[in-house]
């Protein structure tokens, strides 16, 4: 069993990703805490230094690359020449393996059918699209730059251009969001035909308009409860529609699962490009500055503006369980012996033992999963198993 483990872990390495954040959007969404601009005046800066950034870091990963992420931000404020110069980039200096999973965020008002039409032209092969309701209602009191109209436009047209590999956010727990228009949310989803989903609570994050407008009243507070009453709702829709429910936010019919994100929860190293990304690489993780202007004058002079921390293994024992008890996969206590040791082990047999009882775990074949019950209540677990040194 053991030496099957050590086998198992070594071909789960073999291979990585690059993460490329696009730092601009339109409009703040009132909930956002990610880095971003609204002004596109340094773009064509940002699109060099991101190219030299890939340049500088061709040698920094010896695995091939299985898939490549564009996130943001709003990559899709790129035009489709622009990406083109990045992939061109990325294909010269780094070994991509045959038919790796190329994944593409893009708002709906972004979508036209001449803009997609372009990106058939690129090596594009999975579009995630920012929808985040189907109710103007909703869209304005998040601040989102679309409508309803263009949400349902925009993936009809990526439809009719050929995309296949389509997934759509979806946001619950949003004030004043009925339980019956969360139903008609889904129903909208799910009459789509689209293969892959990933839906999220709304949470306020610190120093947020979203934050300030609750902190003074102008909106109400977020409620927990109608929130986990939508998350049960759309476990059991999504499940009677035969959609896997691979991670705590993630739904996707079979081999439509997403590769990119898969490979973050099963520890996979990772290139992390542009300003405030994050790399990862086993032992260490780095991130990049989260200012546009440092960002572009550090990559002019061929430096990396990234700061590096190397992980204990206490670390990478709290990030193993973090990231693999979100998953159907569970996490593997054998996983656990080899790569991290016995008191490790031990101390995590004994942890989740009050959670066994409770029937929030369960263990088979040396194996431990959520139970799903107790999904919405994984941050609480996991935080309960974290090893404090």
């Amino acid at each position: 069993m053991l030496i099957k483990c050590i086998f198992a872990i070594i071909k789960l390495n073999k291979l990585a990703g690059i993460y490329i954040h696009i730092p601009f959007c339109k409009q703040k969404c009132y909930y956002c805490d990610f880095h971003f601009s609204v002004s596109l005046r340094q773009k064509d800066a940002m699109l060099e230094a991101i190219k030299n950034e890939l340049n500088i870091r061709s040698d920094e990963l010896s695995q091939p690359i299985e898939t490549i992420y564009l996130g943001g931000g709003t990559p899709t404020l790129f035009s489709a020449s622009e990406l083109h110069s990045i992939f061109d980039t990325i294909y010269s200096n780094y070994e991509i393996i045959a038919n790796p999973e190329i994944s593409l965020e893009a708002n709906p008002d972004d979508l036209s059918r001449s803009y997609l039409k372009d990106l058939r032209n690129l090596p594009i092969n999975r579009l995630s699209i920012g929808v985040q309701s189907f109710y103007d209602s909703d869209l304005k009191f998040m601040n989102r730059a679309h409508t309803s109209n263009e949400a349902l436009q925009s993936i009809k047209n990526a439809q009719d251009i050929g995309y296949e590999n389509i997934t759509i956010d979806l946001i619950y727990g949003i004030p004043n969001l009925s339980t019956h228009r969360w139903h008609k949310n889904i129903e909208t989803f799910l009459a789509l035909e689209l293969p892959h989903l990933s839906s999220y609570a709304l949470t306020v994050e610190p120093n947020t308009a979203l934050d300030y407008f609750i902190k003074t009243k102008k909106y109400p507070p977020l409620d927990e409860a109608l929130a986990r009453k939508h998350f049960d709702i759309l476990v059991q829709r999504m499940k009677s529609n035969d959609f896997i429910h691979y991670e705590l936010s993630n739904f996707g019919k079979e081999n439509y699962f997403s590769k990119h994100n898969t490979s973050y929860w099963q520890g996979k190293s990772y290139l992390g490009i542009g300003p405030s990304a994050h790399s990862f690489k086993q032992d260490a993780r780095s991130w990049n500055v989260a200012n546009n202007a440092q960002y572009i004058k550090s990559l002019a002079s061929n430096k990396l503006p990234a700061t590096t921390e190397n992980l204990s293994l206490s670390e990478q024992y709290n990030e193993y369980i973090m990231t693999g008890l979100r998953t159907i996969w569970g996490v593997d206590i054998n996983v656990i012996q080899i790569k991290f040791g016995q008191k490790f082990a031990i101390y995590f047999r004994q942890s989740i033992q009050p959670h066994i009882a409770y029937n929030n775990l369960q263990i088979k074949n040396e194996k431990v999963q959520v139970l799903p019950s107790a999904f919405f209540l994984i941050d609480g677990i996991i935080a309960d198993l974290f090893w404090v040194d």
